[in-house]
């Protein structure tokens, strides 16, 4: 009878796959002994694999570069990292040796372009887009970067009022771009995307803004819709406005000459995943030429702005399963040693689901549970897979310890969770690793972050440095217990 873990994955999954694979009855990620890991840091415990930032990248790259040649495509190809997935310095310096670009969203994120362009990481050739409601910092630091020489800044004008704003503190010509207010999915608690400018308004506003305005070029047009980059039929339908709308510009506006197509790729979150990268790459293309040619205008330039897809894919978290609780004749609960509300806040906000599969006890007979986080928060639990609605995992057994990982968990987590602050209940934020290859392919493997001291929240709370040991202890202590 085939009761073990493995033959349940065996059952429902083409297993193993290229990142995942079993060597001694243990869990393996990109070649990556995770049990060595744990017995070497602990668990619970994060770490990033940084080549799998510049494997997404060159994949898509790969995947435009083939449409390109395929449909005698005229113009190019520029990949912008969204930074606000993952602003790390390890995650941009990894994902700029893949001669990249980058866009933007807050002031903040110029003093990082300016912090990389002091380091030879970017120069003025990178392009810079600069997208979101800009706020006053924001624009001066805009400004501030187009005045010292960077003109591949592009701010991407979210607002009417953007123009004026910019104008007055940019020294000179420079470029601009227009985000397109794309109309959402029926099902939206919204019809229209709060960000950008209407369909019908884009045409108007550049005649009444920009064609006559001797400082300012409108170089590209921006779209993106919530739900990314799907095939699906509400998906072309926006893509074919935005055409339509590309189209009418640049018969009036010679200087356009880019489209930004945004975000959107999604990233693998269970086993059972099928997403056609290279299918959706080239009917993008394809739709894009049709429709230009049919228009009779030049085909332009194509931006995208992946973020998830480019991080994504890089993390990964790991837990100890701490005790099991029999709630009721149907319920058991596997307690982890941290929590899902502070670690991968996606899981508790927008009930994202990611890849979870046991570190080890494969070969052992399992069983259905729910996942329950150490905070006194009644909604910090993860209760089902994405393509089973279910959990699955080796039995509890108090002498043999379990460990399990989710995987893919790179973008957003630690920025959304407050990396480094206050964390629910003070549950202490993980150890960080970085694990890198060298040259010869070896693994390498640095310590980002060790665990947050009781210390390190106390200081945030305002407690003095003075405080006792003993008080600090009781405070830890009575946290975690609750």
């Amino acid at each position: 009878m085939n009761t073990k873990y493995i033959d349940l994955i065996d059952q429902s999954f083409y297993f193993p796959q290229e990142e995942f694979k079993l060597e001694d009855n243990t869990l393996n990620f990109h070649n990556i002994d995770l049990m060595q890991l744990v017995e070497e840091h602990g668990a619970p415990l994060k770490f990033t694999y940084l080549p799998q930032i510049s494997n997404n990248i060159q994949r898509a790259k790969t995947w435009f570069a083939e449409a390109f040649k395929k449909y005698d495509y005229k113009g190019k190809y520029n990949y912008c990292y969204c930074t606000k997935s993952s602003h790390f310095k390890h995650v941009l310096d990894e994902a700029l040796t893949n001669n990249i670009h980058i866009e933007t969203s807050s002031a903040f994120d110029i003093d990082i372009v300016k912090a990389l362009k002091k380091e030879g990481k970017i120069t003025d050739k990178t392009y810079v887009l600069s997208n979101g409601f800009k706020r006053e910092q924001y624009i001066t630091n805009i400004a501030e970067l187009i005045n010292e020489g960077h003109k591949n800044c592009i701010p991407i004008i979210d607002n009417y009022e953007e123009i004026d704003l910019l104008s007055q503190e940019i020294k000179g010509k420079f470029n601009v771009g227009i985000r397109i207010a794309s109309e959402e999915e029926p099902k939206f608690e919204f019809y229209t995307s709060r960000l950008g400018i209407g369909y019908k308004n884009i045409v108007p506003f550049y005649k009444n803004q920009i064609q006559n305005n001797k400082k300012v070029q409108l170089k590209m047009l921006h779209f993106f819709i919530n739900t990314g980059i799907r095939d699906n039929a509400y998906y072309w339908n926006e893509l074919t406005k935005c055409l339509k709308v590309y189209t009418a510009l640049k018969k009036i506006c010679p200087t356009l000459d880019s489209l930004n197509i945004g975000g959107g790729f999604p990233i693998k979150n269970s086993l059972a995943f099928d997403f056609d990268y290279a299918y959706m790459v080239d009917e993008i293309v394809n739709q894009i030429k049709t429709v230009c040619e049919e228009e009779g205008v030049d085909t332009p330039n194509i931006f995208t702005e992946f973020g998830s897809f480019t991080v994504g894919e890089s993390g990964g978290a790991i837990y100890k399963v701490l005790y099991q609780k029999q709630q009721n004749d149907r319920e058991k609960w596997n307690m982890i040693n941290s929590s899902f509300i502070t670690t991968l806040p996606d899981t508790w906000a927008i009930n994202k689901r990611f890849i979870m599969l046991p570190i080890n006890r494969w070969n052992e007979s399992y069983e259905r549970v729910l996942l329950g986080g150490l905070t006194c928060d009644s909604d910090d639990y993860y209760n089902s897979e994405q393509h089973t609605n279910a959990i699955y995992l080796p039995k509890f057994n108090k002498d043999k310890p379990l460990y399990i990982g989710f995987f893919n968990t790179g973008a957003y987590q630690e920025t959304i969770g407050g990396f480094g602050g206050l964390q629910h209940c003070l549950i202490p934020t993980p150890k960080h690793l970085l694990i890198q290859r060298d040259a010869e392919g070896n693994l390498t493997t640095k310590i980002f972050a060790e665990q947050q001291k009781s210390e390190d929240l106390l200081n945030i709370l305002g407690y003095k440095s003075s405080d006792t040991v003993e008080t600090k202890t009781e405070l830890q202590h009575t946290t975690i217990n609750k």
